[in-house]
């Protein structure tokens, strides 16, 4: 593997926009090491991976988020980056839907209120 801090940033900015720069920064005053791999690691090597584009790979991520609970902030970021790469409101919306015979109701309606916060700084 080879990491790739550019192509990490670029893929960052481009997902995530501000929300993944406030993460990134938050971290730098405790962890800069773990803001360093996020970069490096999950947006340049994995999110640079080929067959998923990037709106297959956010509804992926706030799947597997909302499927952890406890997830909230890093839910928030990540519903932002589905709509900055092209995923709609009901694509969100019908992916928690996907996921309630399988995590059940109550870390569906968590992650339904962390999208209806996201999507009023939207609207």
């Amino acid at each position: 593997m080879k990491y790739n801090f550019k192509l990490g940033q670029e893929n960052l900015s481009r997902i995530d926009g501000a929300a993944g720069e406030r993460v990134i920064a938050s971290l730098q005053d405790v962890a800069p090491d773990i803001a360093t791999y996020i970069i490096e690691f999950a947006f340049g090597e994995i999110y640079s991976r080929e067959y998923l584009n990037f709106h297959q790979r956010e509804l992926i991520t706030i799947s597997s988020l909302a499927t952890q609970g406890g997830c909230e902030a890093q839910l928030e970021v990540h519903i932002h980056g589905a709509l900055n790469v092209g995923a709609t409101k009901h694509e969100i919306i019908e992916t928690f839907i996907q996921l309630v015979p399988y995590i059940g109701f109550p870390k569906v309606l968590n992650a339904v209120q962390v999208a209806k916060t996201v999507f009023k700084t939207v609207e």
